[in-house]
């Protein structure tokens, strides 16, 4: 049986994701224990998913962020202490500095809403809708110093209808993040993600 993997979560908003890493552990058997959730904003929805699922939740606030350093070696202590072994970020708005990336390497996760390297930053889904892309979709990528150019993991391609509002769009990409990174966690828990040398993600067959 495989050993869970202990996670932190980052996040910033209502924690959708985090939900639905929440229901793979409980509906799916996904071999996963999230120790410790910190959220970037102490509004954020996503710290009431976490307490509602008896996961730790530390809220920091824009104050912690002046000296982004600070913030994420105060981080790393939270994530170190809970005994956290990767960190996944889920609608984490912040980028991440070295003090993070160093403490953790290449064991931190990001999702993004679209196909890497197409459509970098916090606006993926507007930018995509409005450039008039037939086929968007999902990434789930190794962060890095370099904002969304970290080794990809795993990619869903998710159709731009011709009828399609923003919304529309949005919702169809969200429900895709919330298979493919329980998916992509899964593949890590079990030892079968890998980078090599060339920095580019193999995924190992089921042994």
């Amino acid at each position: 049986m495989t050993e869970p993997l202990k996670i932190g979560v980052l996040l910033s908003g209502s924690g959708t994701n985090l939900q639905a890493i929440i229901d793979a552990v409980r509906d799916d058997g996904l071999p996963v224990d999230i120790v410790r959730v910190v959220s970037s904003r102490p509004d954020a929805y996503g710290v009431e998913r976490a307490r509602a699922a008896g996961i730790p939740a530390v809220a920091l606030n824009r104050d912690v962020y002046a000296d982004p350093e600070a913030a994420d070696a105060r981080i790393v202590d939270e994530l170190r202490d809970a005994g956290a072994e990767y960190v996944v970020m889920a609608g984490y708005m912040r980028k991440l500095t070295p003090v993070m990336l160093n403490a953790f390497p290449d064991r931190v996760l990001n999702l993004h809403p679209a196909l890497l390297p197409s459509f970098k930053g916090a606006h993926a889904i507007a930018d995509a809708y409005q450039a008039g892309v037939k086929v968007t979709g999902v990434t789930v990528h190794f962060a890095n110093e370099d904002y969304d150019k970290g080794p990809i993991v795993a990619q869903r391609a998710v159709e731009v209808r011709e009828d399609d509002a923003l919304e529309d769009l949005e919702a169809r990409i969200h429900e895709v993040e919330h298979v493919l990174y329980p998916q992509v966690l899964r593949l890590v828990a079990e030892g079968r993600v890998k980078i090599g040398e060339d920095r580019k993600v193999s995924i190992a067959p089921v042994s």
